[in-house]
Order: structure tokens, then sequence, then C-alpha cells
């Protein structure tokens, strides 16, 4: 089992910076993935970014790329989203996940654990 715990979120108002924490602990050495998506009510959750564990390799989604920035913090187990220059678009709970099956991947579908999400909200 793998557990995941996101912080970090809040409100700011547009053009604002927030910096997500997602800190997991367990079988962290069976994460190969590790991922943010974000929901809306009534939408399908969303791929924001993905950071490989061991070796570091991003990928983004094109609504965030130049904004946001995922990176790992090894002492800490833990991975963080940067976001910039918020928009209210971005208004979303935040979710952190891992994917222990090898895929780099942004289905939702490909991660088996989930954390229980943070809200951000930007007012504009």
């Amino acid at each position: 089992q793998v557990q995941l715990v996101e912080s970090g979120g809040g409100l700011v108002q547009a053009g604002g910076s927030l910096r997500l924490s997602c800190a997991a602990s367990g079988r962290t050495f069976s994460i190969y993935n590790l991922g943010w998506f974000r929901q809306t009510p009534g939408k399908e959750r969303e791929f924001v970014a993905s950071i490989i564990w061991s070796g570091g390799s991003t990928r983004y989604a094109s609504s965030v790329r130049g904004r946001f920035t995922i990176s790992r913090d090894n002492a800490k187990n833990s991975v963080n989203l940067q976001l910039n220059s918020l928009t209210p678009e971005d208004t979303a709970v935040y979710y952190c996940a891992a994917s222990t099956a090898g895929v780099e991947g942004t289905d939702p579908l490909a991660f088996d654990y989930w954390g229980q999400g943070t809200q951000v909200t930007v007012s504009s």
C-alpha cells in the first residue's frame, strides 16, 4: 500500500502562485510514476503533470506547461507542484496519484493510489 497526503491548497488571486506538496509513505519503492490531477464539479478528472519517481522525467498538460512545475523532494519522499500565473480556470480540487504499473501515462485509470485532494481557488 502507498499513502499519499496533499497539502498547500488555498485561495489566491489571479496571477498569484501556490505550492502543492504530496507526501508519500508506505511502499514507496513500488511507485513508478507520480502525478497530479485536478477536477471541478461535473467534469472528468484532468491530468496536470507527472514525474517519474526514480528518474525525474516530467510531463505536463498543455494547459499548464510553462506555468506549473513538478519536482521531487528526495529527502522528504514527496513531490511538489509549483503553480504560477494562476487563472480562475485553474480552480479545482487537486489530487496526487501514484502509479506502480511501470507505465508513464496520463490516464487516471493507470494510477493505483490517490490522495484525498486539496482545494485550489483562484479569484478574478
